[in-house]
C-alpha cells in the first residue's frame, strides 16, 4: 500500500469537521482560507452521519439558525426534520461559498505538535503567544478516499480548529457481565450509530413484528423507542420495551403549564434565577412535569438534567404510543429480538484518538473534562494543592495547547448560536483584536466555571453551560468590544427571549 509523507501546506488554518461548528468556524475564518477536513461525503455532522426517519429537532426553528442566514420559513413553528436541517446546512454553505474550503473523504488520523519553543513554557503563567505564528505549528496526517487504502497526506498549519462534537464515531457501549455479553445473545445487538446506517426499508424490516428493546432514555433513545413503536402498527406489531435505568427529566412538547419552554430558560432574567460563576442565585422548582404514571420520575432535581443538558423533549405522538401499550418501560431487560444500545458517544476518546501527547493525557485532567477558556481555547495544569484558594500554587501549570482551538464542544441551550460566536471571537482573537489574558486568569475562570458546574449537577462532566449561556454570550461579546446588550431597551433586554438574530453584528465595529 502507498503512503505518502510528504507534508503539503495548503493554509495557515485547519477545521477539522464540516457540522454545524465546522461550517461556523469556516464562514467566519474565511479570510484566511481555512482547508476544512471532512470524512464523510457531505456537510452536516451528526445530522447526515446519525439520524432516524422520526428524527427532528428538539425546538422551533428560530432557535436553531445562523444569525446572518434565516430560516427562509422561519415563522413556521413546526419543529424540522432532519431532512430540513441539512437543506438548511447546505444552503448555508453554499450561500457563503464555503465549499471551496472543503476536502471531502478527508479522514484525520493524526496529528502532531512541531511547534518550537512553546513546551518550555511549562511555569509561565504570562501571556500567550500570536495564534499565528506565521510557521507552521501542527502537522495533520488525513486518509483520503480517493487514494489507495494505505495512503496518508500530511498538511502543515499554523492553527488548528478542532470542529469534531461529543458525538458519532466511537459508540460508548456498556460493559457485560461474564456470559451475558451480546455474542451470547441469539438476537441482534446494535448500537444506535449502526442503525442509523440502515436504509429506510432495512431499518423498517429489523424493527417490524419483532420485540424491540431500546437502552437508555435520552434523546436517541427516545426517538428510537417512537420509531419502533410506529412501525409496529396493525396486525402482528410488537411492542418496544426501553430499558431505563437513570430517568432523566423530559418534557412533553416544548411546553409546561401552557406556555412555551423557551421563556423559562433563554431570557436574561431566567437566567439570573441560575448559578453561575461569581454569581448568587435561586434555584427554581420545575418538577412537576408529567411522569409519574409512567415510572419515569428521576431522582434528581430538574434542573440537573438542564444543567448538564440531558433533559429531552418528547417528540408528539409518544406518550400516546405509551397509552396504546406499544412502548414500555423496564429497569431490566428480560427477553427480546432486538437490542438497541442508544448509550450515546465517547467524544473524549474521539479526540485522544488523534491529539498526540503530552497534550492527551490533559484533555481531562483534574476533573474528566477538558479545561476550555471560553469553551474554546485549552488550559491544562496539574493541582499539587487542592486547596479552594490555591487552585494554581506550588504545582506544574501547563501551558495552553498551543495554536488550537475547539468549536461545538461544550453544549450550551443553542448550539448553532454559540458555535457562531465562538467562531467570531476566535477571527478577531486571529486578528489580534484582542489578547488573552494571562494563563493564571484564565485558571482561575475556569476554575470558578467548574466550581458552578459541581454545584448545579452531579452529571457535571457533560461540560455543558445552559444555565449560564447568556453570561457566556456577554463574555464573548465583551471580549470583542461589542455591546452585549442586545436588545432596543432593558425591558426586553430582561425579559425577551435571546435567539441567534440579536447576534448581528453588520453594523457594529470592534475595538
Amino acid at each position: 500500500m502507498a503512503s505518502n509523507h510528504n507534508t503539503l501546506t495548503s493554509s495557515r488554518v485547519a477545521i477539522i469537521g464540516a457540522g454545524v461548528s465546522g461550517l461556523a468556524a469556516a464562514k467566519h475564518l474565511a479570510r484566511h482560507n481555512p482547508t476544512v477536513f471532512e470524512a464523510s461525503d457531505w456537510v452536516g455532522g451528526v445530522w447526515r452521519s446519525c439520524t432516524y426517519g422520526t428524527t427532528k429537532l428538539q425546538s422551533a426553528r428560530v432557535s436553531y439558525e445562523f444569525s446572518d442566514f434565516p430560516w427562509p420559513d422561519r415563522n413556521d413553528t413546526a419543529f424540522p426534520s432532519y431532512i430540513e436541517i441539512l437543506d438548511y446546512l447546505e444552503s448555508y454553505a453554499k450561500h457563503f461559498d464555503l465549499f471551496k474550503f472543503i476536502k471531502f473523504g478527508s479522514k484525520v488520523i493524526e496529528v502532531r505538535f512541531t511547534g518550537e519553543g512553546e513546551t518550555s513554557q511549562m511555569d509561565d503563567l504570562g501571556a500567550y503567544g500570536n495564534l499565528l505564528p506565521g510557521k507552521p505549528v501542527w502537522e495533520i496526517a488525513v486518509r483520503t478516499r480517493d487514494g489507495d487504502a494505505g495512503d496518508i497526506q500530511w498538511h502543515a498549519f499554523e492553527f488548528v480548529v478542532v470542529c469534531t462534537g461529543k458525538y458519532g464515531d466511537v459508540p460508548r457501549i456498556p460493559t457485560f457481565p461474564a456470559k451475558k455479553r451480546p455474542e451470547i445473545f441469539k438476537g441482534r445487538v446494535m448500537h444506535s450509530m449502526d442503525y442509523c446506517k440502515l436504509e429506510k426499508d432495512e431499518a423498517s424490516n429489523l424493527l417490524r413484528g419483532k420485540k424491540v428493546a431500546v437502552v437508555g432514555f435520552k434523546k436517541s433513545a427516545i426517538d428510537l423507542a417512537l420509531e419502533s413503536a410506529l412501525a409496529n402498527q396493525g396486525e402482528g406489531g410488537q411492542a418496544c420495551t426501553m430499558v431505563v435505568r437513570t430517568p432523566h427529566w423530559v418534557i412533553p412538547h416544548y411546553w409546561i403549564w401552557g406556555l412555551p419552554f423557551f421563556l423559562f430558560y433563554s431570557t436574561r432574567a431566567a437566567q439570573f434565577l441560575h448559578d453561575k460563576p461569581n454569581r448568587s442565585f435561586l434555584r427554581p422548582s420545575l418538577s412537576h412535569l408529567p411522569l409519574e404514571k409512567y415510572g419515569l420520575k428521576p431522582d434528581h432535581p430538574f434542573e440537573e438534567d438542564y444543567a448538564s443538558c440531558q433533559m429531552a423533549i418528547i417528540p408528539e405522538n409518544f406518550f400516546d404510543e405509551a397509552d396504546k401499550g406499544m412502548i414500555r418501560f423496564k429497569k431490566t431487560l428480560n427477553e427480546a429480538d432486538v437490542v438497541i444500545l442508544a448509550t450515546g458517544y465517547d467524544g473524549d476518546k474521539k479526540l485522544k484518538a488523534i491529539i498526540p501527547e503530552p497534550f492527551r493525557s490533559w484533555l481531562e485532567f483534574p476533573w474528566g473534562l477538558m479545561p476550555l477558556y471560553r469553551y474554546l481555547i485549552i488550559i491544562s495544569y496539574r493541582f499539587l494543592n487542592n486547596r479552594k484558594k490555591q487552585y494554581c500554587s506550588s504545582g506544574t501549570i501547563h501551558p495552553l495547547i498551543p495554536n488550537m482551538g475547539f468549536v461545538g464542544y461544550v453544549q450550551s441551550n443553542s448550539n448553532v448560536r454559540a458555535s457562531e460566536l465562538r467562531s467570531m471571537w476566535l477571527n478577531l482573537l486571529m486578528d489580534g483584536k484582542f489578547k488573552l489574558p494571562s494563563k493564571e486568569k484564565m485558571l482561575y475562570r475556569f476554575y470558578k466555571e467548574m466550581e458552578v458546574m459541581k454545584r448545579s449537577s452531579r452529571f457535571y462532566k457533560n461540560h455543558c453551560i445552559s444555565t449560564f449561556s447568556i453570561q457566556h454570550a456577554d463574555d464573548l461579546c465583551n471580549d470583542m468590544g461589542l455591546n452585549p446588550r442586545r436588545k432596543s431597551n432593558l425591558f426586553l433586554d430582561v425579559f425577551c427571549p435571546y435567539g441567534s438574530q440579536d447576534y448581528r453584528f453588520d453594523e457594529e465595529k470592534t475595538n
